[in-house]
This record gives C-alpha cells, structure tokens and sequence, in this order.
C-alpha cells in the first residue's frame, strides 16, 4: 500500500511517500508564496521517481494545522481533490506525531472524506468599506 503525505503550513512544503509504515521516499522544498504553483509538479515528479502512477496511491494524509492560512488551504483543497478523483481515503491530523497517526488511521481504513484544515485562529480578512 502507498499513502501520499503533505505538509503544507510553513514556507517549506513535505511530500512524503510511504510503502505501508515505511518512508519510501521523501520531497522537501522552500514553496514560499509560490507553493500553488509548485506543489502538483512535486508531487507528480515524487511519483514518477519512484514509478508508482496515481492509481497506485491507497491513501492521501495531510498536516492540517495550525499554520499559514493560505499555505493549509493550498495543501487540503490539492489533497481533498486527488482523493476524491482516485476514490480513495483521506486523513488530517494535527498532532506533533501527524504521520505516524495519519498513518495509523489510514492502515485502519479511517476516511475523513474531506480533510478540512485547522488554522489555530480565525483569518485575518480585510474589513469591507462602508
């Protein structure tokens, strides 16, 4: 079983690839501000160096927070979309040990559906004028 994992709060974004409980193989970068455009062509060259097509994916995890407002909606909407297009279980945890319980939850068959991030604050939005 594969499971795709993403870290996407902070300036530099994680893909990390496992093969049941084991790391197969890891992606780090400095995303910055430019993560939207940067993170499908991480992910698809993750795959690819590893042979292993979208299809072969069994489960998708997400680090969902607290952390950049932006950053963790960029993150969940990819996520929540690759798993809805493969038919497959997504997980989000928010803990310090998140890979390991996303992990756990997705060997357990545990599906969210929708993984909707945690932002630790309400969004600091610019107030409409009168």
């Amino acid at each position: 079983m594969y499971y795709l994992l993403l870290r996407t709060d902070q300036d530099q974004a994680e893909l990390y690839l496992y093969q049941e409980n084991k790391v197969q193989d890891s992606l780090i970068w400095l995303a910055e501000r430019h993560l939207a455009e940067t993170l499908n062509q991480q992910i698809e060259d993750l795959l690819k160096s590893n042979n292993i097509s979208y299809k072969e994916l069994d489960g998708i995890g997400i680090y969902g927070g607290p952390g950049s407002f932006t950053g963790l909606r960029i993150g969940a909407s990819v996520a929540n979309a690759l798993a809805y297009g493969l038919n497959i279980p997504i997980v989000s945890m928010s803990n310090e040990d998140w890979k390991s319980s996303v992990l756990n939850e997705l060997a357990s068959g545990h599906n969210q559906k929708i993984a909707i991030p945690i932002y630790g604050s309400d969004a600091r939005i610019t107030k409409p004028r009168k």
